[in-house]
């Protein structure tokens, strides 16, 4: 079985309000890209991956009388994909909803959020003391985790979290004083999130479930001068820390956790501007349980440059660039 992630940027723009893709030349939200280049090139990538189960993030809106699910079940019916029943959970309200596209002869998938006093719904407030002042603050996910519990036709049951971390970067922000104020506020909110998601995973792995968190992050380690002040990463919280706690399991995040300096794996490409380059990072993410792991499970990143296979395929490899500015990351695993 393969499981996959994918932040798909701007994939909403790609959608009339009916659901139904535009196809046309216009301009995507994507940078000098149409929306029939960006459309066909997600056609080429979601055709390669074969996927049983995709979780896009960035998925297309479900407000404003619009209708993510009929969305991407629309695009799965366009390009013939075995992943083509829709699954969102909450909704936002910030055009970039989580979703699963899955084949639904293989699996069965229902969204189950769960709550305890510890780790409340995802479409609540989580109360953490944020800046050491000993008052609680409330903090809430601006794109609430996708719960999803899953069995495959076999009769295996697991269960699997999307994940979209609020972003680091000091968007708005204009003076030096500005960005770092920022910055820190967005890192101490991030953390929260993450602390927030962990306890929920803690639960999970306390009750013998099976489980599969991923997404997109926003986070790794040395991605910013900020991480220094906190003492750790997202990631880490994520993946559990400290001698004796449960660990989730990811070998790309642990190669980068090691490697604080040298390469590291990536899943992600940027333009910056004003320095005429691209910024790669690992932003996206397949965690498992310990009882997941011991099925040897087969990670890739479907990076266009770093993956043999992408590389030598030029279709592909050019599809990947034009479709997002992530790349998937897939798990190949025996349930």
């Amino acid at each position: 079985m393969r499981i996959a992630t994918y932040n798909v940027e701007w994939f909403d723009a790609l959608f009339d309000d009916r659901g139904q893709l535009w196809a046309d030349g216009a301009w995507s939200a994507r940078h000098d890209i149409t929306r029939m280049e960006q459309t066909e090139a997600l056609g080429i990538v979601f055709t390669a991956l074969d996927a049983d189960a995709v979780m896009v993030i960035e998925a297309p809106d479900s407000h404003r009388g619009r209708d993510g699910v009929c969305a991407l079940e629309t695009f799965a019916e366009t390009f013939g994909l075995r992943a083509r029943k829709a699954v969102i959970g909450y909704t936002n309200t910030t055009q970039q909803e989580i979703a699963l596209l899955h084949d639904p002869d293989v699996m069965t998938v229902v969204h189950d959020p769960q709550e305890s006093v510890e780790a409340p719904r995802f479409d609540g407030d989580f109360q953490i003391d944020l800046d050491f002042d000993a008052r609680q603050d409330r903090v809430a996910f601006s794109k609430p985790p996708l719960e999803l519990a899953v069995e495959t036709a076999g009769g295996a049951a697991f269960r699997m979290i999307g994940a979209h971390l609020k972003s680091k970067a000091p968007h708005g922000a204009t003076s030096r004083d500005q960005i770092m104020r920022l910055a820190i506020a967005n890192r101490r909110k991030q953390l929260a999130q993450a602390i927030w998601l962990r306890r929920r995973i803690e639960e999970h792995l306390a009750a013998g479930d099976c489980l599969m968190v991923m997404g997109d992050l926003n986070d790794g380690p040395g991605l910013d001068e900020y991480e220094e002040l906190f003492g750790r990463s997202s990631v880490e919280i994520i993946r559990g820390e400290g001698p004796g706690a449960p660990r989730l399991y990811d070998p790309n995040a642990n190669i980068a956790l090691q490697r604080r300096l040298g390469a590291v794996p990536t899943s992600a490409r940027f333009y910056i501007r004003g320095e005429d380059r691209y910024l790669q990072a690992l932003l996206d993410y397949i965690f498992v349980s310990p009882a997941l792991y011991a099925k040897r499970p087969r990670w890739r990143i479907w990076h266009p440059f770093n993956d043999p296979a992408c590389w030598r395929t030029p279709e592909l490899r050019e599809a990947l660039v034009t479709a997002s500015d992530h790349f998937p990351v897939t798990l190949d695993i025996d349930l």
